[in-house]
């Protein structure tokens, strides 16, 4: 897939993979590779905006196999990459996933394949299993934040 990528993109970072496009990139990385088969109903419904939001529906609800098979890439390489993180930073006090997507695909974190590829760190695997995940499900919380920030400060300038 790397290949793959960096055919289109040149430099290939992790958001090109485990942010919001990064599913669609995964899908069309096994579609163009001949690991899966997109029928005319499926192509007809990614022709309409946002097609990462039709994948991850068409996942949960089991009615494509390339979507589903995109969507298990998108979240072991979430996991893998909220693993990295919290290793850079010994994030021993937890991880908080948050954004858009980790909300809309609760069910498929909590599966297992994103714990699995998170703690799939070699000798760091026993520190990464004791560190807490969660997922932030309200959607304020960055606006929330913004303003306690502010609240402590006394006033924006």
């Amino acid at each position: 897939m790397l290949v793959h990528l960096r055919r289109e993109f040149g430099h290939v970072s992790w958001e090109r993979v485990v942010a919001g496009p990064g599913l669609l990139n995964i899908y069309r990385f096994l579609r163009d590779t001949g690991r899966g088969e997109e029928p005319t109903w499926l192509r007809d419904e990614l022709a309409q905006p946002d097609p990462s939001v039709h994948i991850t529906r068409l996942a949960l609800e089991g009615r494509s196999e390339l979507c589903v098979r995109a969507l298990e890439i998108f979240v072991s390489m979430y996991g893998a990459e909220a693993g990295n993180l919290a290793l850079k930073l010994m994030a021993t006090g937890g991880i908080f996933v948050g954004g858009g997507i980790a909300p809309k695909i609760l069910r498929k974190l909590q599966a297992g394949e994103f714990m699995a590829a998170f703690v799939h760190k070699g000798r760091f695997e026993r520190l990464l299993r004791d560190i807490p995940v969660r997922v932030i499900l309200n959607d304020k919380t960055a606006l929330l934040g913004a303003a306690q920030a502010a609240a402590l400060r006394g006033s924006l300038l």
